[in-house]
C-alpha cells in the first residue's frame, strides 16, 4: 500500500474586534454597497495589539492538536506559512510557535508564499514525510495581519482593502487514513513580481509606524497588473486545480469543493464555473475577508460547519499571491 500523508486536526483563530462594511466604507471613502455586493466584504477581523501573527497562529495551533488527539511533543517539524508582517523583522515565527504550543522535540522553520502559501506548505511538508519516518507529525502554522499595511485612502492598493486578521492551523499525520493529500500543482508569474511592494509612498498624512516597518502596501503598475491578471488569472486558476486534481489520479468532474481565497465576488464566481462548480459546493469569506494563507483551513472549517463537505468528497484547496504565484492542493475527506 502506497503511504499517504492526511490532515488529522484543523484549527483557525478570529480576532473579537469585528470591522463591519460600514466602517470600512468611512475609511475608505467605497459605498457600502459596493463593498458588499461587489467587492464582498460584509465584515472582517481586526487584530489588537497583543494578538500578533505567532499568537494568533499559535492559538490556531492547540485548537489542531487538541482535534487530532495527540500531545504537541509528538510534532516532529513545524512550518510557519504565514505572513512577514509578523512579531520582529528578520526573524523565524515559527520557532516562537512551536515554543508557545510546547511542541518541544520539534524543529521549525518558514515558509512563505504570500496567500498562495498554504497549498504548497501542504505539499511541502507531505514530501517531507515521506521522505522521513521521523516525521510522523507536522503543523503548518499561519497568522496574518496585512490589513495594518494597508492606508484605505490609498486607491491603488483598492483590491486589498479586504484584508482581515487571524490565524489557521493544520496538523498532518504521516500514514494516515482518513483526509489524504492526493497532489498538488503552482505556477508563478515572475513578470508580475514587481507590481506589489512595501512603500513609504503610499503612507498616509498623519498615520503612524506600524511596528518596526515604515510603509505601506502599494501597486506600482495598476495599469500592467490589471491587464496581466486579466489575461492569466483565471487560465492559470484552472490549471492549477486541474493539476492538483489529476495528479491524484482524478478529473474536475470528480471534485465536490473548492476552498479559494477570498476574492471579488464576480471573479469567485467565474472560477466556480470555470472549473464546472456551483456556490452550494464552495464557501464565500465574505465575513472574515482575506486572511493570506488562512483562507484554506477557514474554508474547510467552514465547508465541514455546513455540511458541504462529506465523507469521501475530493475537495481542492487554492490560492493565489502577489508575486504572482497561483496554487492548489487535492484532498480526498474522509
Amino acid at each position: 500500500m502506497t503511504l499517504s500523508v492526511g490532515i488529522a486536526g484543523i484549527g483557525t483563530y478570529f480576532p473579537s474586534r469585528v470591522q463591519t462594511a460600514a466602517e470600512l466604507a468611512s475609511l475608505s471613502g467605497i459605498p457600502e454597497a459596493i463593498l458588499r455586493e461587489k467587492m464582498g466584504i460584509v465584515q472582517r477581523h481586526v487584530a489588537g495589539d497583543a494578538e500578533t501573527v505567532t499568537f494568533m497562529a499559535a492559538e490556531a495551533s492547540t485548537k489542531a492538536i487538541a482535534q487530532a488527539g495527540i500531545s504537541p511533543e509528538q510534532i516532529g517539524l513545524v512550518i510557519s506559512h504565514g505572513s512577514e508582517h509578523k512579531d520582529h523583522l528578520v526573524w523565524n515565527a515559527a520557532s516562537k510557535i512551536m515554543y508557545e504550543i510546547g511542541a518541544t522535540n520539534a524543529y521549525a522553520f518558514e515558509m512563505y508564499a504570500l496567500c498562495a502559501g498554504a497549498p504548497i506548505a501542504m505539499n511541502t511538508a507531505r514530501a517531507m514525510m515521506l521522505a522521513d519516518p521521523r516525521l510522523e507529525y507536522v503543523l503548518l502554522a499561519a497568522g496574518s495581519r496585512e490589513n495594518d499595511l494597508i492606508n484605505f485612502r490609498n486607491e491603488r492598493s483598492r483590491f486589498m482593502f479586504n484584508f482581515g486578521a487571524g490565524g489557521g492551523a493544520m496538523l498532518l499525520q504521516r500514514g494516515a487514513m482518513k483526509n489524504t493529500i492526493l497532489g498538488a500543482s503552482a505556477i508563478t508569474d515572475g513578470s508580475l513580481s514587481e507590481t506589489v511592494l512595501l512603500t513609504e509612498a503610499a503612507i498616509g498624512d498623519g498615520e503612524p509606524v506600524v511596528g518596526e516597518l515604515r510603509g505601506r502596501l502599494d501597486v506600482t503598475d495598476g495599469d500592467y497588473m490589471a491587464e496581466r491578471l486579466g489575461e492569466v488569472s483565471l487560465p492559470n486558476f484552472i490549471r492549477v486545480i486541474r493539476e492538483a486534481v489529476e495528479q491524484g489520479g482524478a478529473t474536475l468532474e470528480d471534485v465536490r469543493f473548492l476552498g479559494i481565497t477570498h476574492m471579488k465576488r464576480s471573479f469567485y464566481l467565474q472560477i466556480l464555473e470555470a472549473v464546472g462548480l456551483t456556490a452550494e459546493q464552495s464557501v464565500y469569506l465574505e465575513n472574515y475577508g482575506h486572511v493570506q494563507s488562512v483562507d484554506q483551513v477557514l474554508a474547510i472549517e467552514l465547508g465541514l460547519a455546513q455540511g458541504k463537505i462529506k465523507p469521501g468528497d475530493l475537495i481542492v484547496l487554492a490560492g493565489a499571491g502577489t508575486g504572482y504565484t497561483w496554487s492548489a492542493v487535492a484532498v480526498r475527506w474522509g
